[in-house]
C-alpha cells in the first residue's frame, strides 16, 4: 500500500496539502494575526501525527477489550537540535486517562501494544529520536 498527497503553494509561506482521503489542510508559517489560512507548522504536525496514530491504536484496542474511557488525551513534546537541519532528537509522549473506575491494567496493555507493535509513526520516530513515554491516571 502507498499513500500519495499533493501539496500546493498558496502564498507567502503557506501551502495547502491533501491527504489520501481527499481532505485538505494548510501547512506553513505565518506571523499574521487572524491569518485566514491558519497554517499548521510542519514539525509540530509530525508530533500531532504521532499522537493520533498511537491514540487510534489505544482507542481501538480498548474497544476490543470492552474498556470504557472517561477522558483521554495525549501530549507530545519534541526537542529540536540546535543546528540545521533542526530535527527532533528527543520526543516525550504522555498519555492521560481520566474517569471513574479506570481499568489501569488493560489501559497500560493497550498503550504498550501501540508503543511496541502497532504505531507505525512511533516506529518511524524511533529511527531519528529517542522516544520516551509516560502514562498518567486521574480518577474522578
Amino acid at each position: 500500500m502507498s499513500h500519495k498527497i499533493t501539496t500546493v503553494w498558496k502564498e507567502d509561506l503557506i501551502f495547502e496539502s491533501d491527504n489520501p482521503n481527499g481532505y485538505t489542510f494548510n501547512l506553513g508559517q505565518s506571523d499574521k494575526e487572524n491569518d485566514p489560512y491558519k497554517p499548521l507548522g510542519p514539525k509540530a504536525t509530525m508530533l500531532s501525527s504521532l499522537a493520533a496514530c498511537s491514540g487510534l491504536d489505544v482507542v481501538s484496542i480498548l474497544e476490543k477489550m470492552k474498556v470504557s474511557l472517561g477522558d483521554f488525551k495525549i501530549e507530545v513534546e519534541g526537542e529540536l537540535t540546535d543546528e540545521h537541519p533542526k530535527t527532533y532528537h528527543t520526543v516525550t509522549v504522555d498519555y492521560h486517562f481520566s474517569g471513574q473506575d479506570l481499568n489501569e491494567e488493560k489501559i497500560n496493555r493497550a498503550v504498550q501494544l501501540s508503543i511496541e507493535k502497532y504505531c507505525g509513526v512511533m516506529d518511524m520516530f524511533r529511527q531519528f529520536a529517542e522516544v520516551k513515554t509516560n502514562i498518567y491516571f486521574y480518577n474522578n
